[in-house]
């Protein structure tokens, strides 16, 4: 049992190092070939928070288990939204001024919304697989029109992202780090992926739960890193701009994938529990992000961090009851 838990630890790691350097290399590799800035930031550098869920549903879909998979995009979302803006707001108040990010908000309630209408019949098909990626990159071409267009009135986000970009770095190094990426990453999704249902099994915990708790928070600290680096930089709108990223990208791009890898039947409790709660959070988090003040204070930062941990708290004392 240590032995597993300490594998966990190592392949969360490897994972969340692992992407990053497939992230930067694609990037600056982008960069040298002339690729615009603006469509980097969103493409490459907007899903690279995404990656680690990209992997470990792709290894968990192949290894027969698409309730983890399933588990992984609901949970990642509920944490993304209720732990780590949760934790940025008490850190310091987010201000939102991007026009992108008030445009983002309802194409993500709308995204969610298409989530349920999929999982509704407790089947995640190879059809409704296509239909995910067809919406994600629907949803790719649609964001980078708003950009444009938000570029050209100096939006605080496009600029924010523009200015991750990473700048001098050779070809060659680039391509080492993709390939450094490609190569581990699967590897380290493999050792979480194994070792995550070693300790379910000891502990009597069900593939959904393993991928909504354990794995969900592990894939998602990706997020928190970059929220709160964000912050202590200034840049509010891409702190909360990566989270609405990577939840569209997680129910879209994520979820896809075990739908086209191994379509099956889905524990109910996902969609009777789990996707309600990523809906009604998805809800408070666009009524204080589109407010009078477009700020998210202290206080519901507070109220976020509080649903995390009930639903936590639910999700244990359930199973244990």
């Amino acid at each position: 049992m240590l032995e597993a838990i300490v594998l966990l630890c190592i392949g969360l790691a490897l994972l969340v190092w692992s992407a990053d350097r497939l992230v930067f290399g694609a990037a600056a590799l982008a960069k040298n070939f002339g690729i615009a800035p603006l469509v980097i930031g969103m493409t490459i550098l907007a899903m690279g928070s995404s990656a680690p869920e990209m992997m470990v549903s792709a290894t968990a879909a192949l290894a027969g288990k698409t309730d983890t998979a399933v588990g992984n995009v609901l949970g990642s979302n509920i944490a993304n939204i209720a732990l780590i803006i949760g934790i940025t707001a008490l850190i310091k108040p987010l201000s939102i001024s991007s026009i992108i990010i008030r445009r983002e908000l309802p194409l993500m309630l709308g995204v969610t919304l298409i989530a349920g209408f999929l999982l509704w019949d407790n089947y995640l098909g190879f059809m409704e697989g296509v239909l995910l990626v067809v919406l994600f990159i629907m949803f790719l071409l649609v964001m980078l029109k708003i950009s444009r267009n938000a570029k050209d009135i100096g939006d605080p986000l496009a600029e924010e992202q523009e200015s991750e970009i990473p700048t001098g770095v050779s070809n060659k190094a680039a391509i080492i780090w993709v390939v450094v990426g490609i190569i581990l990453l699967p590897y380290a999704a493999s050792i979480l992926v194994d070792s995550a249902v070693t300790i379910a099994k000891h502990f009597g915990m069900s593939d959904l739960l393993i991928g909504l708790t354990i794995i969900a928070i592990g894939t998602s600290l990706p997020e928190l890193a970059a929220s709160i680096a964000s912050i202590f930089k200034g840049e509010d709108d891409m702190a909360v701009g990566n989270i609405i990223g990577s939840n569209v990208f997680n129910i879209l791009a994520v979820m896809g994938i075990p739908g086209l890898i191994n379509p099956s039947v889905i524990s109910p409790l996902a969609m009777g529990r789990d996707f309600y709660v990523m809906l009604g959070l998805s809800v408070l988090l666009l009524l204080m992000a589109l407010g009078k003040r477009r700020r998210i204070n202290r206080v519901e930062g507070g109220i976020l961090v509080c649903c995390f941990m009930a639903y936590q708290f639910h999700l244990f004392y359930t199973m244990a009851a």
